[in-house]
C-alpha cells in the first residue's frame, strides 16, 4: 500500500490556496467560477456539446469524422461546445473553426491529457467539473457522444439523467459509432429495463447513428420538427 500512498495523495500543483482550506472560503470560489462562466456562456445561442476521448489522435477516423461534423454543424448555423481539450474535442472545434463558426471550450485544469485546443474561438478555463457540466447543459441545443473513456460516459449519463428527471428540457442526444455504442445500449435494454431501473422509453433519449452527416441530418431535422429549445431552461 504504501508504494502506492501519492496516488491518494493528489497531485501537488491541485492543492488549494491557503485560504481556501477553509471550507466558507471555497464557497466563494464555487460562486466566482459560475458568475465568470455564466456571463461568458449566455452570450451565445444554438451551441452544439461534443464529447468524446481525448486520447483520440488526428489519424483516427473517429478524430477526422467528428472534424466533418464540427464543419456540418457551423454550415448548419450551430456552434460548437466541447472540453477544449484534444482528441475528440480539439476535431469538434476544428471543424468549427475552419468554417469561420462559433467554437467554444470549455477547459478543465488537470495534471495530464488536458491541454487547450488552437481551435478555439472562445476559451474557458473551470477548476471544478460540476460547474463545467452545467455549462454544458445549461448552454447546448443539442449533445453528441463520440466513442471515449470515463469522462465522456460520465457526460453522457449525466445528460441521459438530467432529461430523464426532466431537469433540463429535452434536446437531442446523439451517438455517433454503431460498433462502440452498441453493447453499451443492448446493456441498457437487457439489464436496466427488465429489472425496472429504467423504462423501456428512456432509450428513445439516446439516438444512434454511424457518421457526422446522419448525426447533424438529425438534429437539424429534429429542431425543425420540435423547435428551437430555449438555452436558458436548466432547473437549478
Amino acid at each position: 500500500m504504501s508504494e502506492h500512498k501519492d496516488d491518494f495523495l493528489g497531485y501537488p500543483e491541485q492543492q488549494p490556496a491557503e485560504f481556501t482550506r477553509d471550507e466558507t472560503w471555497r464557497i466563494f470560489r464555487i460562486m466566482a467560477e459560475f458568475i465568470d462562466s455564466f456571463e461568458s456562456m449566455s452570450r451565445f445561442k444554438r451551441l452544439v456539446t461534443v464529447f468524446g476521448s481525448a486520447r483520440i489522435k488526428p489519424d483516427d477516423p473517429n478524430y477526422q469524422d467528428c472534424v466533418r461534423l464540427g464543419e456540418l454543424l457551423a454550415k448548419n448555423h450551430y456552434g460548437v461546445l466541447s472540453g477544449g481539450g484534444p482528441g475528440i474535442m480539439e476535431a469538434a472545434n476544428r471543424g468549427a473553426f475552419h468554417e469561420k463558426g462559433v467554437s467554444v471550450g470549455l477547459n478543465i485544469r488537470l495534471p495530464m491529457e488536458q491541454f487547450p485546443n488552437k481551435y478555439q474561438s472562445e476559451s474557458l478555463s473551470f477548476r471544478y467539473f460540476f460547474i463545467r457540466k452545467v455549462c454544458f447543459l445549461k448552454y447546448s441545443v443539442a449533445a453528441v457522444a463520440y466513442p471515449g473513456g470515463f469522462g465522456t460516459l460520465d457526460e453522457l449519463c449525466e445528460v441521459l439523467t438530467m432529461i430523464q428527471t426532466r431537469k433540463v428540457g429535452r434536446i437531442p442526444l446523439v451517438l455517433v459509432g454503431r460498433d462502440f455504442f452498441t453493447p453499451f445500449l443492448e446493456w441498457l435494454r437487457n439489464q436496466l429495463v427488465p429489472m425496472n431501473m429504467i423504462g423501456p422509453d428512456d432509450l428513445n433519449i439516446l439516438h444512434l447513428c454511424d457518421n457526422a452527416q446522419e448525426a447533424c441530418d438529425y438534429i437539424v431535422k429534429w429542431h425543425e420538427t420540435y423547435g428551437m429549445p430555449s438555452t436558458i431552461r436548466m432547473d437549478i
